[in-house]
């Protein structure tokens, strides 16, 4: 693909984003569209000054929202919150709450593997068809005479699992126990950046993480990484990448944000970074939590007041007391944060509040909404199941999600091709009482 043509499809995708935090992007719209179907000599040019214009462009005066994304800033807009919580654990509590942390999420992304980048009402089609709606267990093999799924995903379905398969949602929470067995609690975003270079193939990179990584490749460290060239720089890579800097932290919440923030602010900007923030300190804060929405409320505390991400997730909360099904809330979701791309961080992180208020403390039930809903389900499979499995612990998940996983998760991760995730769960507890002793 030629320079212009690389150049095209790159402002093509950063005109949405830009519109999205505020900016007019109409006149630029137009201009490259105009650029797009002359054959001028001097087109490639004409593009390089239309892509500086619009990264310069500044958001208009009814934008009412503040993002910043350095830390000192987030820590400065954000609500007042408990930066820790708790009052002691005992250890056989943490190791079942831990434990609990890597099956639920390894369970909650398998479930959503299968049908990731289906919407909603594929899912329903698919389930009803199976007689399997609404959903409580892994995908079942539908009947032939519709939709069905493709020969590699037999090893996600119903009776075909023996493992957890490797997935990125799981790749990058052994990442972060890695480089926290390197680095400890001081590991900086250059030491993530190189651990990526180290140990993760360039391949099996996706979006922000992909242009992150060329960009350290070229020299380009954070936080410039995050931002030359990404267009992808608020979508959901950062927010998939939490778990372990949470595991790490019980009841400490503003730890396991501070840790987030270091590792998204390589990728991500503004609800980009908080998605991760976000999810870091609801970790954190279910070891010791004892309700979805007070878990969700303690890791708002840890981002911006006043951003899109915080604006969404409260609104799913008041729409649990108004809506009388998930099915109601799971549309609103969709209409009103419809104009975002399937993987950004905003509309997703409210399918994850909606799932985590509507399934009760109900491990199936929450994981089920979160991937019924559609978008990046094993996203948000792997997250609502994380944060609950926190919650129950391993003693408080139904056999039916952990017996098929045989205590096995593959990773593209160099050093942990296949692990045992009960020895990943006592991994992470040497690192919690690292934390302790510190």
């Amino acid at each position: 693909m030629d320079e212009f043509k690389v150049l095209l499809s790159y402002v093509r995708e950063e005109i949405p984003v830009r519109r999205e935090q505020g900016c007019d992007t109409w006149e630029i719209e137009r201009e490259v569209e105009v650029i797009a179907k002359e054959g001028d000599e001097d087109r490639l040019e004409r593009l390089k000054v239309v892509c500086e214009d619009l990264e310069n462009l500044a958001p208009h005066k009814d934008f009412h929202y503040e993002e910043p994304s350095d830390l000192e800033g987030i820590r400065s807009a954000r609500p007042e919150g408990p930066r820790s919580i708790g009052a002691g654990i005992s250890d056989e509590t943490l190791r079942d709450k831990t434990l609990g942390a890597w099956l639920g999420r390894v369970a909650g992304c398998m479930l959503g593997k299968p049908v990731e980048g289906w919407n909603c009402q594929q899912i329903r089609d698919l389930l009803e068809r199976a007689g399997a709606y609404p959903l409580d267990d892994y995908f079942p093999d539908p009947p032939a005479g519709g939709r069905g799924f493709p020969e590699w995903a037999r090893c996600l379905l119903r009776g075909g699992i023996t493992r957890g398969v490797r997935d990125d949602d799981t790749d990058y929470t052994i990442v972060g126990l890695r480089i926290m067995e390197q680095h400890g609690k001081d590991a900086t975003p250059a030491d993530v950046a190189r651990f990526w270079l180290e140990n993760l193939p360039y391949s099996r990179t996706y979006t922000a993480e992909r242009v992150a990584y060329r960009n350290f490749v070229n020299d380009v460290w954070p936080p410039q990484s995050a931002i030359e060239r990404n267009p992808y720089r608020e979508w959901i890579g950062a927010q998939i990448r939490a778990d372990a800097w949470g595991y790490a932290s019980p009841a400490h919440p503003q730890e396991a944000a501070t840790l987030a923030f270091r590792d998204a602010c390589i990728s991500h900007v503004r609800n980009g970074i908080y998605g991760e923030m976000w999810v870091a300190a609801m970790l954190a804060a279910a070891f010791f939590a004892r309700e979805p929405e007070q878990v969700i409320r303690i890791g708002l505390s840890e981002i911006p007041k006043n951003c899109r991400l915080a604006e969404a997730v409260q609104n799913v909360i008041q729409w649990r007391r108004e809506d009388k099904s998930p099915e109601e809330t799971t549309e609103r979701i969709l209409e009103t944060y419809g104009a975002y791309h399937p993987v950004h961080t905003i509309n997703n992180a409210a399918i994850v509040a909606m799932a985590m208020m509507w399934g009760d403390k109900d491990f199936t039930r929450s994981i089920s909404l979160a991937v019924m809903a559609g978008l990046d389900t094993d996203c948000n499979g792997a997250t609502v199941g994380s944060v609950l499995g926190v919650m129950l612990g391993a003693s408080g998940i139904p056999e039916k999600w952990t017996a098929p996983l045989g205590d096995r998760l593959e990773s593209l991760v160099a050093g942990d091709a296949d692990s045992k995730i009960s020895d990943l769960a006592e991994r992470t507890l040497r690192l919690q009482k690292l934390r302790a002793k510190a």
